[in-house]
């Protein structure tokens, strides 16, 4: 689990720089990273949500 959250952080940071170049700079390009990104952070999520479910049954 610790791993799949420093994989979600890593991502979201990856996001949150690309989302902000295109806000500010006005970058087409990084726009399109930050919409994939989005896409890797949503499948992330959803791996937390299983991990989290069966560690709370344990």
């Amino acid at each position: 689990m610790k791993e799949l959250i420093e994989k979600i952080n890593a991502e979201f940071a990856a996001f949150s720089k690309d989302a902000e170049a295109q806000l500010v700079k006005g970058n087409k390009a990084a726009g399109t990273r930050a919409r994939k990104s989005a896409l890797e952070l949503s499948k992330l999520m959803k791996e937390f949500r299983k991990v989290s479910i069966e560690a709370a049954k344990n």
